[in-house]
């Protein structure tokens, strides 16, 4: 059989074995794996987890304080598609998205400074199903530009779902979308930046105890940004099918 023709079976055998339906219960890791070193997927990898715990040792968790690609678990190149991964709590910065990437069924148990940061010029990067909890700040950052697609996402006891970055040295519009999530005691699903003309559309979801989106006017000196509105302003942040009990 043709090698070109073997790998598309290969890769779709994976993809079938994914379940990026919405859930609601964190899995239970397969194993666990410990990295010395940030593991990176090169430019279109394909990398499937296992159901495996994957994180840091020694820790590179250090509360709040900003990290970089050091203290990640997996460094994804652009087109990379990382599935089927637990994602523990002794790591500063989960997954740093280079490029566009793709993160089929990933699970954080406990977020340390962030879950996932998307560096990406341009483009659009996918969170298929997978969820998160434990993150006293944010889940996803957006730094670079394009949009993040967000779907079928559960979170969990954490402040912000998504932050387009508020006080990055180089701005530009951001975009995001949520579609068909569950947030339960998260503080807002989204802090957007009207002066960049961010957007993001937050449908068909279900918010328990949290906002929709938080309005701020960001700014590229390094400062806290100024939060100017919350709740889904018709330009910023636009919502629709929205529950907040019964869900």
């Amino acid at each position: 059989m043709h090698s070109h023709l073997v790998a598309l079976i290969a890769s779709a055998a994976l993809v079938a074995g994914q379940n990026t339906n919405l859930q609601t219960v964190f899995p239970t890791a397969s194993a666990t794996t410990n990295l010395a070193a940030a593991r990176t997927l090169a430019a279109g990898e394909y990398l499937d987890g296992g159901m495996k715990q994957w994180d840091r040792y020694p820790s590179t968790c250090n509360d709040q304080s900003e990290g970089g690609d050091k203290d990640a678990v997996f460094i994804l190149q652009d087109g990379a598609t990382l599935s089927n991964v637990i994602i523990g709590p002794n790591n500063g910065e989960g997954i740093h998205c280079k490029g566009k990437c793709t993160l089929n069924n990933v699970w954080w148990t406990d977020v340390c400074e962030d879950a996932a940061t998307f560096l990406q010029s341009s483009g659009t990067s996918y969170v298929n199903g997978g969820g998160a909890r434990g993150a006293s700040d944010k889940i996803l950052q957006h730094n670079g530009g394009g949009t993040v697609a967000v779907k079928n996402f559960y979170a969990k006891d954490s402040g912000k779902l998504y932050r387009s970055c508020g006080n990055c040295g180089s701005q530009t519009a951001r975009h995001s979308t949520f579609t068909n999530i569950k947030v339960e005691n998260v503080k807002v699903v989204a802090g957007v930046n009207a002066n960049y003309k961010d957007t993001t559309k937050v449908t068909n979801a279900c918010i328990l105890k949290g906002a929709t989106c938080w309005i701020y006017n960001g700014n590229n000196s390094g400062k806290e940004p100024t939060k100017i509105a919350s709740g889904p302003s018709g330009t910023a942040c636009v919502a629709s099918a929205v529950k907040t009990s019964g869900c």
